[in-house]
């Protein structure tokens, strides 16, 4: 069915309905003598009269009642889905698919959710934890969460906590056998437990600042890679070796004793978590939503 084809089926019904052109007419926002013309071409394509029109009353044939009765569900259904599809951008409703790391979800985003459900329960979040860099656009997601290093310069950012601060640590345990290192370049003395890409099987460098720019260094003692945060905290706490991790992340472990940061005065500021997404354009209300309620 072609546009035009469309707005003659939708003009006839509402003459039915209204039993009137100038309602009619009002209803669809033209003039009587536009909707006469186009109920005409109607009859013309189809062959056959569908109302009857005096000076006083309109009232549809036997053909166009019959039409009338096939057609009128149809787009009422269409009209219905038509205002339920509008909505999504006049009220936060609806799923709303975020893709981050597992680090970001734990300090950024899950200590807010029971906020955000509680201000917007018609909105339904599906946050799938994803360590790697994903093309949010090529796997149906509305919006990602990453350093703010890591999202690539098409995207549309918003900052979503300040600059965070890296640290080494270790266990008490592991210190216990080993000297904390005093300068970068000690960490190749040291066992150390690193993060890895699962994609292309890179090593993330541990980043330190240094006179005049910061360094990157691969550590070369690893006794474990892995793709999980959660796991090289793990290795720290039981003193098989040095993390590199974020310092919001450790804080609490630090602060009873179950780890030990060194390097602190070596440490790098990174550019903080943002959200990111590919356009303003026709945003859905659920999407502004979140993004307002998460930002910094």
């Amino acid at each position: 069915m072609t546009p035009a084809e469309f707005a003659e089926l939708r003009a006839f019904t509402l003459v039915a309905e209204e039993r009137s052109f100038r309602r009619a007419a009002k209803r669809l926002g033209l003039s009587p003598s536009a909707l006469s013309r186009t109920i005409r071409l109607l009859e013309e394509r189809l062959g056959v009269r569908l109302l009857n029109r005096t000076t006083r009353s309109v009232a549809p044939t036997e053909a166009g009642q019959s039409l009338y009765e096939r057609i009128e569900p149809t787009l009422a259904e269409m009209d219905a889905a038509l205002r339920e599809t509008g909505a999504f951008q006049e009220q936060p409703k609806g799923l709303v698919r975020i893709n981050l790391p597992s680090i970001a979800a734990r300090l950024v985003v899950m200590p807010r959710l029971g906020a955000f459900a509680d201000a917007f329960p018609g909105v339904e979040l599906d946050l799938v934890v994803d360590n790697e860099i994903t093309d949010i656009v090529a796997k149906g997601f509305d919006a990602g969460v990453r350093i703010g290093g890591q999202v690539n310069r098409d995207m549309i950012a918003v900052r979503l906590t300040p600059d965070l601060h890296t640290a080494v640590v270790g266990s008490p345990a592991y210190f216990a056998a080993h000297s904390p290192p005093g300068t970068p370049q000690d960490l190749s003395r040291h066992r150390c437990l690193s993060y890895r890409w699962a994609e292309s099987g890179a090593l993330l460098p541990w980043r330190f600042a240094r006179p005049g720019k910061p360094a990157a260094t691969i550590v070369t003692g690893n006794v474990l890679t892995t793709n999980d945060t959660d796991l090289l905290l793990a290795g720290a706490l039981q003193g098989m070796g040095l993390a590199f991790l974020l310092e919001d992340f450790v804080a609490p472990y630090l602060e009873r004793g179950d780890l030990v940061r060194v390097l602190a005065d070596h440490d790098e500021l990174l550019p903080g978590f943002h959200l990111y997404y590919p356009s303003r354009t026709r945003m859905p209300a659920a999407l502004r939503a979140f993004i307002d309620f998460m930002k910094l």
